[in-house]
């Protein structure tokens, strides 16, 4: 019998020895980690936030293969733009409105093919469909029956087989949140690229803590009201197997759990897509509790300004309801506050802003984030309390609720129908 031996594989010295000289330079692990440049940071894919339906499945036949999958895709934005429509009136699709292709085709941003089978004569496929938000809000329109959340702060946590994660490297967990699709959520998420100053501030640690005197000062940088720890616990069974996945949904500061679930990808090639499940799983969480009432902001994070005495609001001396706002507003103090304001359209915007800037002490109102057909943002800055700024807002028929830096902003109702007088004959009640 010969005995063979085997070659020992010899592994290249120049990492060593670039590594040693780093090293010995003084510059220890810190020198060691500046060889890596650009690790951090997943900025959201889709910034548009348009409106996305995923599903739709077509089966055409054609003379060609060409005619059959562009008659397919016509056939997808009909079926997509009624699940739309439907989705956000709270209806079904029968109920939309019809739409030519031409209009069809001015609101379409993009047709994913998410899978197809094209042969001679015939295409089959499953369609997703995004439509543009600014074009489609003005044809959707403000009746919409779905409820929209303040702006919440997303902090995506990976635990694994390194520990818990959130934004000091590039996670799995992160790179699925980027990818989703927030225009057709209800949850105005609120999501960090991971850069900069992030990965020390939104860390395991600041997730956990009960303080809210940090908690406030995190959310009025970031331009958020509340927080949402959405979480994954990853556990791969062996090196190329199955990898199972346990998914948590938690909101507020004190890390309420809204539900779990549980995913199992069969091979780490399915890993992303099972994530991407998991964030819409996620999502759908949020949106049953916020139509549940249980994802409103905590009061606690909320910073209270005192109102000014009544006397100094409401002086007796006149009736003139602006002339008690000129009088309330305090010259010597500026303030500043984020309000949400329902847009449908451009001339929405311009009728909030026009109504901020002619109250008296208004000194700006300037556009933070825009969202036709949803809820956008306004940054306003103003002298004097807050008591007065509703006033000269009720003065001119909208309504300001809110305490502190987070406002909402909404037209007034109409004012209640006097009660008919008796008939004649009759005592008055």
């Amino acid at each position: 019998m010969t005995a063979f031996t085997l070659p020992i594989p010899v592994r290249p010295r120049w990492p060593l020895i670039a590594l040693a000289s780093l090293l010995a330079a003084g510059g220890g692990w810190y020198a060691v980690a500046q060889l890596a440049p650009g690790d951090r940071g997943v900025p959201p894919i889709d910034s548009s936030s348009n409106y996305e339906v995923t599903g739709v499945q077509v089966d055409v036949a054609g003379k060609t293969a060409d005619e059959a999958r562009t008659a397919a895709w016509r056939i997808a934005q009909r079926k997509g733009w009624k699940i739309l429509w439907g989705r956000m009136h709270g209806l079904g699709p029968d109920a939309a409105p019809g739409l030519p292709d031409s209009t069809l085709d001015s609101i379409i941003a993009g047709i994913e093919v998410e899978s197809e089978q094209v042969g001679p004569h015939r295409y089959i496929a499953t369609l997703g469909l995004l439509f543009d938000r600014a074009r489609t809000g003005e044809m959707i329109g403000s009746g919409t029956s779905t409820p929209h959340s303040a702006p919440m702060l997303v902090i995506p946590i990976q635990y694994g087989g390194a520990g818990p994660q959130t934004f000091e490297a590039r996670t799995s967990w992160q790179k699925a949140w980027a990818r989703f699709r927030t225009g057709s959520s209800p949850i105005d998420y609120v999501r960090p690229v991971g850069n900069g100053p992030d990965p020390l501030l939104l860390n395991l640690g600041q997730a956990r803590r009960p303080g809210r005197l940090w908690w406030r000062s995190l959310l009025d940088q970031y331009g958020a009201s509340d927080i949402v720890v959405p979480e994954v616990y990853l556990e791969r069974r062996y090196p190329g197997g199955p990898i199972a996945a346990r998914f948590v949904a938690r909101h507020g500061p004190d890390g309420q759990i809204l539900g779990s679930f549980g995913l199992v990808a069969t091979s780490p090639d399915g890993l992303d897509k099972m994530l991407d499940q998991g964030v819409k799983r996620i999502d759908e969480l949020y949106v049953q509790a916020l139509n549940g009432g249980d994802l409103h902001p905590d009061p606690s994070l909320t910073i209270e300004e005192p109102d000014a005495p009544a006397d100094d609001l409401l002086p007796t001396t006149t009736d003139d309801p602006l002339a008690s706002v000129i009088s309330g507003i305090d010259q010597g103090s500026q303030s500043s506050a984020t309000i949400q304001v329902e847009t449908a359209d451009v001339a929405a915007l311009d009728q909030a802003q026009s109504a901020l800037r002619a109250v008296p002490g208004v000194q700006s109102a300037s556009v933070q984030s825009l969202a036709l057909g949803g809820t956008s943002l306004l940054s306003l800055s103003y002298d004097g309390a807050l008591g007065p700024l509703k006033l000269g807002l009720q003065a001119r028929g909208w309504r300001l609720e809110g305490e502190g830096a987070s406002l909402v902003m909404r037209r007034a109702g109409p004012a209640p129908a006097p009660s008919p007088a008796p008939p004649p004959g009759q005592p008055k009640p």
